[in-house]
Formats: structure tokens, C-alpha cells, sequence
């Protein structure tokens, strides 16, 4: 998938365009077949030295009405407090990782999820999640 320029239609074009660099990185370097894990923090330096701030498996508690019902997800990496970044090491993104980044993103209330697959023996595989979901104070639903 091509990736040069910065399309600013979308919600932190830069940053997900930084960030992509970053993980173009990781993948020219490792290729695939490594673990999931090997990825993540390999990435994590990677962002890190190109000037974010990031968090990492950090937990995304989820309401109903008010009520707290836990943490049951946990993103892989949170970028600027702004943007969830979903890691996989598949053969191909499916359905169901855009399913669980739209979840993140309904619980979180950030607008941007980006979705990264290292195990992809063509190259990296990316795809941008937006959230066209309102989050409101009193509830929420996933």
C-alpha cells in the first residue's frame, strides 16, 4: 500500500502520516513472520524517537449508563492520548480487526484508530478507522 503524502481530509492526516513512517520502518526492517510483540516495541522506539507520546497495552474501561463496566479491552498503543493504534501479525486484516478498532474507538471517544499489520508478506498493511460514533457523558454503547 502506497503512502506518500498527507491527505488533510482526515482527522490528525499528519500525525497518521508520521506514524505510518514509523511503521514502514519496523516493516522493512523485521519483514514478516515475527510475533506480534516484536512489532509493538520495535514500533513504540520508533514513535518515541520520532517525538510522540505514547502508551502502551493501556486499558479502555467501558460504561453503561453511567455505570463502570470495566476494562475488558486494552489498546496496543495510544498515541498523544488521541489515537489508538491496533498492531496485528496476520496474514490479512479482517472484518473482525476493524470490528474491535471501531470498539476501542465507541469506548474511548477518540476520533482515529489506525489498524497495522506487520504479518502481511507483501509489505505493511494499514487501514484508517474513523469514528463517526458520538460518545455522550451519560452513556455510551458498544
Amino acid at each position: 500500500m502506497q503512502f506518500d503524502s498527507i491527505d488533510e481530509n482526515y482527522p490528525y492526516s499528519e500525525e497518521t502520516y508520521r506514524i505510518i513512517k514509523c511503521a514502514l520502518e519496523v516493516s522493512h526492517y523485521f519483514g514478516s513472520g515475527f510475533l506480534e510483540s516484536v512489532y509493538q516495541r520495535a514500533l513504540e522506539i520508533e514513535l518515541r524517537d520520532a517525538g510522540f507520546s505514547i502508551e502502551s497495552q493501556k486499558n479502555i474501561p467501558v460504561s453503561y449508563k453511567g455505570h463502570d463496566l470495566g476494562s475488558p479491552y486494552r489498546a496496543d498503543i495510544v498515541v498523544n492520548d488521541s489515537i489508538i493504534l491496533e498492531l496485528k501479525a496476520i496474514s490479512k486484516l479482517t472484518k473482525s480487526d476493524e470490528k474491535q478498532a471501531i470498539h476501542y474507538l465507541k469506548a474511548t471517544g477518540y476520533s482515529l484508530a489506525l489498524l497495522l499489520n506487520f504479518g502481511n508478506k507483501s509489505g505493511l498493511e494499514w487501514k484508517r478507522i474513523i469514528n463517526t460514533y458520538t460518545k455522550s457523558s451519560d452513556e455510551q454503547m458498544i
